[in-house]
């Protein structure tokens, strides 16, 4: 059971949110894991309009929601019915036994400071009960909760971009940081354009002295996918695609860094 945390430093986008709900999904979809993604975002509901159309129906069946999401868990917790099971009851479900989202809030302000109190329990509870817990995070590493979700976390996968400055301002970060020198770091690039010539992940992971940058490309269609509520579908559509297909790189990338956890995970184990 691992906690793999998706996170980024900066504000400006990343493709974060959107590489590990690709991830994710070809995860649950190839392999027989119990997935839950944790969405840490106030107000925000970019990841859970990715698999729930707000305008029509898809073939994702939702589940009944039960309070709401994290704010709705949070207060079951606080009441000490705190068994891993229960966190199902206040997550959607994508896929029946496979994958599962807690979706965040809109929270005022005193909400908000509780569910960064309380998310590193959720997080731990969760781990108890899921093979897989995918945790988007998009607070800096100021933030005392960040400190403590990236230290429990079994694999932290930092997306940064092809901008030299975000480049630059992670390697600050990681001179500073001792958190990140550690062998359980995946760098990702989100939304790679492949078509500049200069940064390129080969030359990006050169010029941070790393072995290998990975990174999903973008893709007008699974883009189209993210707004319509339709992720699960294009995983579903495109899993076997042929190299000849326009998708093919995207699956591709994305199988390459779901690869890259789950071996990460099992070389890290190995050790313990």
């Amino acid at each position: 059971m691992s906690i793999i945390t998706f996170w980024s430093n900066d504000n400006i986008e990343t493709g974060q949110t959107m590489s590990m709900a690709a991830v994710a999904t070809h995860m649950a979809i190839e392999h027989n894991y119990k997935i839950l993604m944790i969405d840490t975002a106030n107000n925000d509901k970019t990841l859970e309009d990715a698999f729930w159309s707000q305008t029509k129906k898809t073939i994702v069946k939702q589940k009944q929601d039960i309070g709401s999401g994290l704010s709705g868990l949070i207060r079951v917790i606080d009441s000490n019915r705190n068994s891993p099971e229960v966190i199902t009851n206040y997550s959607k479900i994508i896929f029946k036994n496979r994958l599962e989202l807690l979706k965040g809030d809109k929270m005022n302000v005193e909400e908000y400071k509780k569910m960064q109190e309380t998310l590193q329990n959720i997080v731990l509870l969760a781990n108890k009960y899921y093979d897989y817990v995918f945790i988007d995070l998009k607070t800096n590493i100021e933030n005392e909760t960040t400190k403590k979700i990236l230290s429990v976390s079994d694999v932290i996968v930092v997306n940064i971009t092809q901008r030299l400055r975000n480049i630059n301002n992670f390697l600050e970060l990681k001179e500073q940081e001792d958190i990140f020198k550690k062998d359980n770091i995946i760098l990702n690039i989100g939304t790679y354009n492949p078509r500049l010539p200069k940064y390129t992940s080969k030359n990006i992971a050169r010029y941070m002295r790393e072995k290998e940058i990975l990174f999903i490309p973008y893709n007008n269609t699974y883009f189209e996918a993210t707004n319509e509520g339709l992720v699960a579908d294009y995983f579903i559509k495109f899993r076997k695609v042929r190299n000849v297909n326009p998708n093919a790189p995207f699956i591709e990338a994305t199988k390459k860094l779901k690869n890259a956890i789950i071996d990460r995970v099992k070389a890290l184990q190995m050790k313990i």
